[in-house]
């Protein structure tokens, strides 16, 4: 099949929120009076970023998550996206999942499809995903990583480590029984999105990031960006590597065969969580956790932000731990 037919066929939709969608040269978009744009791109490169097996469905929801994960770290209203796609066929036994994983999703979050490019060459997938941010008496309500504080408390979404226990048992570093990998699979391969909770923590975190690279990394841009420090506990941090019960029983045993630093450097550092790092004041844990609960998305307090620049690593009994975790960085 042609270009023009593939577009046609596969990510062509009657435009709805958009003024101009799919099948012109620009799309148009019209942001609502009062609102701001935030816009983010991601690219994901086979042999980099996904295995050459992925289900196709997994990887379109997938291409489109973690975008959609930066619009929820922003506390950003998904609006539209526009798809690059580099493919070295177009067959439609792949193109017919993908889309229709990546339609789902947009669909879940009404967010429209609204133009791109197709081109023959290595199979890369690159989205530019649009949001709308509040701006109330003249000041912007988007998250951004500057505005944690002295004082604040430092929360993370879900789980950690999940995915890079599937990316482990993928790649053959460590045996894993089927319904231990499934579970995690479904975390590398098919990440949710916080954006309810993004949403609901407008006007109470003060700060934001997806973790995409490893806590301990994304932790960093904040604390930089804030010009403040942060204190860890890897206890809690630790128990939020998978819960037991995501493993249908059998977690248990399994989780005793590897050692306790490999879970930690996993929660840590293991990349690929998709999940939301953010700061608040102590005197809004009661809103935080109304937050948590009206987005459905467990939330956990893992530490505190100091004004005396640094991280430091503490146990539950307050001694410190060696940082010696490397979140991911493609060219370090």
């Amino acid at each position: 099949m042609g270009e023009f037919d593939l577009i046609e066929r596969y990510f062509k939709r009657p435009a709805r929120q958009a003024v101009l969608g799919v099948g012109d040269d620009c799309a148009l978009l019209q942001a609502a009076p009062g609102t701001q744009l935030a816009i983010s791109s991601d690219m994901l490169v086979e042999g980099r970023h996904f295995f050459a097996n992925v289900d196709p469905c997994l990887l379109g929801h997938k291409a489109l998550a973690v975008n959609l994960s930066d619009l929820a770290a922003c506390g950003a209203k998904p609006l539209a996206f526009t798809l690059a796609l580099a493919l070295p066929r177009a067959e439609a036994a792949w193109l017919a999942p993908f889309s229709q994983g990546l339609l789902a999703l947009a669909d879940a979050h009404a967010c429209e499809l609204v133009g791109g490019d197709t081109t023959q060459g290595p199979l890369t997938i690159c989205i530019t995903v649009f949001g709308e941010v509040p701006v109330t008496d003249g000041r912007s309500q988007a998250l951004l990583r500057s505005g944690a504080r002295a004082g604040d408390d430092l929360y993370v979404s879900g789980t950690l480590g999940d995915a890079r226990l599937a990316l482990e048992a993928l790649r053959g570093t460590v045996s894993v029984p089927a319904p231990v990998l499934a579970a995690a699979r479904l975390r590398l391969e098919a990440p949710t999105p916080r954006v309810a909770l993004g949403l609901a923590l407008r006007g109470i975190a003060t700060a934001a990031i997806d973790v995409s690279d490893g806590l301990l990394g994304d932790l960093g841009h904040v604390l930089k960006q804030s010009g403040v420090g942060a204190t860890v506990d890897t206890d809690v941090a630790l128990g939020l590597i998978a819960s037991h019960a995501d493993y249908s029983g059998a977690g248990g045993q399994f989780f005793s065969q590897i050692a306790p630093d490999q879970w930690l450097a996993w929660a840590l550092a293991g990349g690929d969580d998709y999940e939301l790092l953010f700061t608040a004041p102590t005197a809004a844990r009661e809103t935080v956790s109304a937050a948590a609960q009206a987005s459905l998305t467990p939330v956990t307090r893992i530490g505190r932000i100091h004004a005396e620049r640094g991280l430091h690593l503490v146990d539950k009994h307050g001694h410190t731990v060696n940082n010696t975790f490397c979140s991911f960085d493609h060219f370090a």
